[in-house]
Order: C-alpha cells, then structure tokens, then sequence
C-alpha cells in the first residue's frame, strides 16, 4: 500500500461518523507559537471518547469487518486497544487485547473498562502479537492491527482532511511516529491535496522502530524500552505491508527527541496550554523547544494523539520530580517558560 487514495479517507470518514468525534479541534498555542515565530497550532485528538486518535482508525476497521465475525482481536500499547474495545462494544463484538507487561496500568483499566478482555503478554509489543494472531488463527478471530491495515490508515486519514479544511495555509504538519498508521495516513493525505506540505515524524531516540527502519530501508527489529512516549514503543512487524511505504514515500524527515525534551514538552503543554497529554503526544513540542525543526516552518500543526496517561507519573512531572523509566532514572526539574 504505497497509495491511500483521498477516496478511501473520505470513505473512510463517512463510515466513522457517529463512533468517533470528527473535526476535533485545532486551536493555538500562543506560548509555542512565540518559539516558532508563527502560528504553532494544536490538533487535539483527546477529545475521542477513548482519549485518543486511535478511535478513528479502529471504527473504520471494526466496521468493515465481516457480519459474521466471533469476534475482534489486537495487540496494542494501549490507546488502539481501548479503540478496539469500544468500536466492537459498539458493534456488539468480542474484544480480546493482547498487551506487553511495558503497557501503563491505567491503559489496561481503561480496556477492561470497556468491556473487553485484556491479555498481558511478554515483556514488547511483539510477544502480544503472537498471541493476537494465535487468536486469529486459532479461534478465528478477526486481528486488526494498530497500524499496518488499511482501514485503520484510511481512518488516521482523516485527520489529515481535517487540518488542511481547518487551515488551508498550513506548511507543516508534526506527527507523532510509532507503527506508522498515523503518519503514514496524514502524510499520505495532505500530500495528495497540497504536495508542498512539510510532514515530519517525530519519535524519542531509544526503540524507535519506524526510524531505524526507514534507515535501513526495511523493516527492522528493535529493543523495546520503557518511555514517557509509551504509546510510540513495539516494532513495526518484520512483514510490514502498507504503513512503513507510506512513511519511507511521504515523510520529508523524522526526528528524534530525548526523554528530558519529552518530560519538558509534557510539563510545557500543561502549564502553557493547559493540557493534559501523553508523552507521545508532545513529541512535536519537544522538537521544537529543543530547537530540531529549523526555523522555516510556516504555520505548523502538531498532533495531540491522546491523554491516557499515568496520571501518577503525569503528577510527578509536572512537579517536576524524578521519574523512573524501567532501568534509567529521568532527574526532574521545573517548568522554565
């Protein structure tokens, strides 16, 4: 899949209408904007009923799947999981989701919340994944993957559709880069509507798959660790078909950011623009205070992908304490505006 048709997107967009929230908003960040030395504006995806992005992509996938389906499966980092769980409530299924022992408590509750089964499988993203696709293979359960399916792209599409009818003179777009379903799927949008439109992937710099990847020119397997950017962790599957063609076509450039810009952009996001965020949703922030994005940008958008965080950790960064991420410990500072 080195093509997402805008066809497939709007599609996608129709089909998704009524589960997920569409044209979420886009507001600015004044305090962003100064560093940017232009509008600087925050598309803000937390508003999905599940708190984030992967909403859309799993309503479009779940409700393409066959009427006869025993039931939907996953392995996830969390947010895609929660996604799954309320799209096949939605739709009367049975959810199974497959997760590492990596993924915080507060996802996993989130899940069993919504009424489907949690499996906590291995120590990475890739021991779940063998049990999601047992269950398919096994038990016959339809398996939608976070990020390497159409459907899931097609819907991360619409994303894209919504930024460039928000604001037709945007120049850049920051996303957030793990598995690639969503920024291969905005990529690949804006670009088809407005080819001279700057996409950058943003990943932090330990077990960045798509990066390393993209850098060897195929998929390759990385070491999962812990990261405040939980939700960016696990590989991109070694028979990647559709979201690492995207990424390695349409991104312009990745960039990676330390676990202290992604504390600092956490903290920034909180004091600045009152919000509460994941780590993998400041990534964009984090790259633009730490100065990594240049200083021709134009007006910018970054991707605010979800607010399912350890609200215990969120507490201690935004207190500015010290913060352990399995072996390493991350010294805490405050907020400097």
């Amino acid at each position: 899949m080195t093509s997402l048709t805008l066809a497939n997107v709007l599609a996608a967009r129709r089909r998704i209408s009524g589960v997920a929230t569409l044209d979420t908003p886009l507001v600015p960040s004044p305090y962003l904007s100064r560093l940017c030395g232009g509008d600087f504006l925050l598309k803000l995806e937390i508003g999905q009923a599940t708190g984030a992005f992967k909403l859309r992509g799993a309503a479009n996938a779940v409700l393409n799947l066959p009427a006869d389906a025993p039931g939907v499966t996953c392995c996830s980092t969390g947010n895609h999981g929660r996604a799954i769980a309320f799209a096949a409530r939605a739709r009367g299924l049975k959810a199974v989701v497959c997760m590492s022992k990596l993924v915080p408590q507060a996802k996993v509750d989130g899940i069993r919340a919504l009424g489907a089964e949690a499996r906590i499988i291995g120590e990475s993203q890739d021991d779940a994944q063998f049990e999601s696709r047992r269950l398919a293979d096994q038990d016959g359960f339809c398996e939608v993957s976070p990020f390497d399916d159409p459907h899931v792209i097609a819907g991360q599409g619409t994303i894209g559709l919504e930024l460039l009818q928000q604001r037709p003179d945007l120049e850049t777009v920051l996303i957030p880069l793990s598995g690639g379903g969503l920024a291969g799927g905005i990529a690949a949008t804006v670009k088809q509507i407005k080819p001279s439109i700057r996409v950058i992937g943003i990943t932090m710099d330990r077990g960045a798959a798509m990066h390393e990847s993209v850098k060897a020119g195929h998929p390759v397997p990385v070491t999962e660790v812990a990261s405040l950017a939980d939700s960016l962790g696990g590989g991109i599957g070694a028979e990647n078909r559709h979201s690492f063609a995207l990424c390695q076509k349409y991104l312009d450039d990745i960039v990676l950011v330390t676990e202290d810009e992604i504390y600092c952009a956490m903290q920034a996001h909180y004091f600045e623009d009152r919000l509460v965020c994941e780590g993998a949703s400041a990534v964009g922030a984090a790259a633009l205070i730490a100065g990594k994005l240049g200083k021709t940008l134009g007006p910018t958008a970054s991707i605010i992908t979800g607010r399912n965080v350890d609200m215990t950790v969120f507490t201690d960064i935004v207190s500015g304490r010290d913060v352990r991420l399995g072996a390493m410990m991350l010294k805490g500072k405050p907020h400097a505006a």
